[in-house]
C-alpha cells in the first residue's frame, strides 16, 4: 500500500469510526428530519455533478452566432473553427451551440437547460486582464494543472484536499435523512467533490451495490458454511484499534450491499422506463446516470428514506491537445444524449423538478489553436439541466472571443467572470442549506456580490 492509499484509508477509517460511535444520535437526528419532512411526500432534492475530466474546451461549445463575434472567433481559433452555419442557435442569444449538442439546444428552447458562461475557481475578484498580471490580487493555486484544478473545483484546494463542495453540502443536510450512508453517491469513482466529514461518500457501480468481496455471497468456495465461517471471523471482537475500525468498515460495507440491493430491485434496470436506445447501450456515462435514476427512483424506500442527495459522475477523454475537432465531437455528443436520456427519465418518474443535473471541468482552454488542438486554460462555460432550472437563458457574462481582450489573461484563456462559489451557492441554496451556512461550505463566498445566480426556481 502507498503511503498516499494508507493515509486514505486511515483518515476514512477513522471517519466511519467517529460516525459509529455518533450513531445513536445521528439516528435521533435522522429521525427527526424524517419526522419534519412526513407530511411532505415531495420533499427530495438531489444535485447531480457531471465532470468532465481533461478539461472541456469551451471555445467551442458555445460559439458566438452574430457575423461581427463569429469572425472574430474564427480568426483566432483558425484551424479550431467549427463553421458558423453548422452551429445550433440559442434562442436570440446571438450565441450557438457546439453542432454535438442537439438535445441540450432542444432541453434549452423548452426552458430545461441553461448556461452559465465563463465561470471557474476564483478567490476573489480579479477585475480584468491587467490587474491578473499586474497586482497581487490572491488568485487560485497551480493554474492550468490537471490534478490540481480539478482539486481546486471540486474542493477549493489543489491535490490532496480532504472535503469537496459536494460532500460539505451533504454534510450539512445528512442528518434529515433516514440512512446518511447515501447522502453522497458516487457512480464514477472514489472524488474528492464528495469527501466530506460526516457523510461518507459512498461508491456504487453502473450495475448496483459493490460487495464486499465474497462477504455477501451467499457460499465461499461452493459451501455455505465457508460464508458464514467469513463472516463470523469479520463479525469476531478484534483487540487492536486499526482491526476494529477496519472491521466496523467491512460490516457497514456488507450491511450496505444488502440494503441497497433489496432497494434497487424495486426499480431493475429492467423498467421501460430506464431503457436504452441501443446505440447508448454500452455509453459509460449514461450507465453510470442509470444507475443514478434507480437511487433517485427508490429514495423513498423504507431502508432508504432520503430527502437530499449530492450524486457524481463523470465523463473522461477532454485534454484534446490534438485531434480535438473530432474527439471533441464525440465527447459531446456522448454528454449531450446521456443528459437528454436522463432528464427524460426523470420526467417519467416524476422527479424532474427535484433533480438538478450540472456539469464541472479541469478548467477550459486556450482559445489560440495549437494546430491541432488547444492547450490548458481557466474559464469555460457549463450547462444546467432539470425541472426546477429556469432555462432557455444565458447566466454570467459570456466573454470577447476574441485575443488580448479584458478576460485574456494570455492566448485566449479566460479569466473567470462568475467563480465556482457562486454556481456552488446557487446549488446548495436549492438543497437547503441556510444563508447563514454558506461559509461553511464556500470559504470565499464572502468575496463575491452574489451567492445566488439565479438560474434556479427556489
Amino acid at each position: 500500500m502507498s503511503q498516499a492509499s494508507r493515509r486514505e484509508f486511515l483518515r476514512r477509517a477513522g471517519a466511519f469510526g467517529l460516525l459509529r460511535a455518533a450513531g445513536p444520535l445521528g439516528l435521533q437526528l435522522a429521525g427527526i428530519g424524517a419526522a419534519a419532512a412526513a407530511s411532505a411526500p415531495q420533499d427530495y432534492r438531489a444535485i447531480v455533478c457531471l465532470f468532465m475530466y481533461g478539461a472541456n474546451d469551451a471555445h467551442n461549445t458555445v460559439i458566438p452566432l452574430t457575423p461581427e463575434n463569429y469572425g472574430r472567433y474564427a480568426e483566432a481559433r483558425s484551424s479550431l473553427a467549427i463553421a458558423r452555419e453548422e452551429l445550433l442557435p440559442l434562442g436570440t442569444s446571438g450565441l450557438g451551440l457546439h453542432p454535438a449538442l442537439l438535445p441540450v439546444q432542444k432541453l434549452y428552447a423548452d426552458g430545461k437547460a441553461a448556461i452559465l458562461a465563463n465561470v471557474g475557481p476564483l478567490i476573489q475578484p480579479i477585475p480584468d486582464a491587467q490587474a491578473f498580471n499586474g497586482s497581487n490580487i490572491p488568485r487560485p493555486p497551480k493554474l492550468f494543472s490537471h490534478n490540481d484544478q480539478q482539486a481546486v473545483w471540486q474542493a477549493f484546494s489543489p491535490e490532496g484536499a480532504k472535503r469537496g463542495w459536494g460532500g460539505r453540502i451533504a454534510d450539512m443536510l445528512a442528518a434529515g435523512n433516514g440512512n446518511a450512508l447515501f447522502t453522497a453517491v458516487s457512480a464514477s469513482e472514489n472524488a474528492v467533490f464528495l469527501a466530506s466529514d460526516r457523510a461518507p461518500q459512498y461508491q456504487i457501480s453502473p450495475s448496483g451495490a459493490i460487495a464486499f468481496n465474497r462477504a455477501s455471497a451467499g457460499s465461499v468456495f461452493g459451501s455455505p458454511l465457508g460464508a458464514a465461517a467469513l463472516r463470523a471471523q469479520i463479525a469476531a471482537a478484534q483487540p487492536d484499534l486499526l482491526d476494529r475500525e477496519y472491521r466496523a468498515v467491512v460490516e457497514r460495507s456488507v450491511e450496505a450491499e444488502a440494503l441497497l440491493s433489496r432497494a434497487l430491485a424495486r426499480l431493475p434496470e429492467s423498467d421501460p422506463r430506464l431503457s436504452l436506445p441501443e446505440d447508448l447501450a454500452r455509453n459509460s456515462l449514461v450507465r453510470q446516470l442509470r444507475i443514478i435514476a434507480r437511487l433517485i427512483g427508490v429514495h423513498d424506500d423504507p431502508g432508504l428514506n432520503e430527502k437530499r442527495q449530492v450524486f457524481f459522475v463523470s465523463l473522461g477523454g477532454f485534454d484534446t491537445h490534438d485531434n480535438q475537432l473530432n474527439r471533441q465531437a464525440e465527447l459531446l455528443d456522448s454528454v449531450a444524449r446521456s443528459v437528454a436520456w436522463f432528464q427524460q427519465v426523470m420526467v417519467q418518474l416524476g422527479m424532474a423538478d427535484q433533480v438538478t443535473l450540472f456539469t464541472a471541468s479541469d478548467f477550459g482552454r486556450a482559445l489560440l489553436s495549437n494546430g491541432d488542438g488547444s492547450d490548458h486554460g481557466w474559464g469555460g462555460h457549463h450547462f444546467i439541466v432539470g425541472g426546477a432550472v429556469r432555462g432557455g437563458r444565458i447566466y454570467g457574462e459570456f466573454p470577447d472571443v476574441a485575443l488580448k481582450t479584458r478576460t485574456d489573461v494570455g492566448n485566449g484563456r479566460l479569466l473567470p467572470t462568475t467563480a465556482v462559489d457562486q454556481y456552488a451557492a446557487t446549488l446548495a441554496r436549492w438543497m437547503g442549506v441556510a444563508e447563514r451556512d454558506l461559509p461553511q461550505v464556500l470559504p470565499n463566498i464572502g468575496h463575491f456580490p452574489r451567492s445566488d445566480l439565479g438560474f434556479l426556481a427556489s
